[in-house]
């Protein structure tokens, strides 16, 4: 089944967080971002680390994604944010210019990507000399990490293992992804694990409707409504608390130098 991101009613799945201070404070280590003028956020969904990106310090950040709908939302989303503009592209052809961005991001983008050599081409095409390319996504490692009142993502797999082998297929080996970077002619290539914080719930009924809802989870569009009630109620089974949760998963991001 899967989710359809062209579908308008799916346009604001992708805007309803924000930017974690795990995330921001990661990213600031990596990338001196108070420096960066121009950056790009390819695949950029509902614009959240667009947003993040400029409260980071980034002058300027255009936003790219392939979906119309996803870009209704994202620019409702950062219509206060008037150094973001968005534009429909896609990672493997994005119509930008050639070295025309210190920074580009890819949040959890490249698992929906096969041809990851013409995905890194493209960035390596767009990036100035000495750009920085940051690429944030979940090794099939990382998604496979048992559940729990965290780790909430690991319920999904270990009661449908159907999405479990749905999930490998679509995730990179961080050595693929690294192997591929330096095909390309990217350098200074380095891995960072991060467990970053998705969002916090004040009381387990309203994890429970995200669920119900697929809210920014892509995977459950793996689901029919009957099997996603199912989970639902195995979550809740689980979950033996009504006190605040706070739902982290784990990412794999790669830093790389062109």
């Amino acid at each position: 089944m899967g989710i359809d991101f062209h579908n308008m009613n799916n346009q604001s799945t992708y805007t309803t967080r924000y930017a974690d201070y795990s995330w921001m404070e990661t990213i600031k280590k990596l990338v001196p971002l108070v420096n960066i003028s121009r950056a790009a956020d390819i695949g950029c969904g509902g614009g959240i680390y667009s947003k993040a990106l400029v409260e980071l310090g980034v002058a300027s950040v255009i936003g790219v994604d392939f979906s119309k709908a996803m870009l209704v939302g994202a620019r409702e989303n950062c219509k206060d944010y008037h150094h973001i503009t968005f534009k429909q592209g896609n990672a493997l052809d994005t119509g930008l210019d050639n070295s025309s961005f210190q920074v580009i991001l890819e949040r959890a983008l490249i698992h929906h990507i096969q041809d990851l050599k013409a995905c890194f081409q493209e960035a390596y095409r767009i990036l100035e000399d000495d750009g920085i390319y940051i690429i944030q996504d979940r090794t099939p490692e990382d998604c496979l990490l048992k559940g729990d009142a965290s780790h909430i993502r690991g319920y999904f797999f270990e009661y449908f293992p159907k999405l479990k082998e749905h999930e490998i297929t679509r995730r990179h080996s961080s050595e693929k992804v690294m192997e591929t970077l330096k095909e390309i002619g990217f350098k200074e290539i380095q891995e960072v694990k991060l467990w970053e914080t998705r969002k916090v719930y004040e009381e387990k009924a309203q994890l429970l409707q995200d669920i119900r809802n697929r809210t920014g989870r892509s995977i459950l569009h793996e689901l029919e409504e009957e099997e996603l009630q199912q989970l639902v109620k195995h979550i809740d089974d689980s979950l033996d608390t009504d006190s605040t949760i706070v739902e982290k998963d784990r990412w794999t991001i790669w830093k790389a130098v062109k």
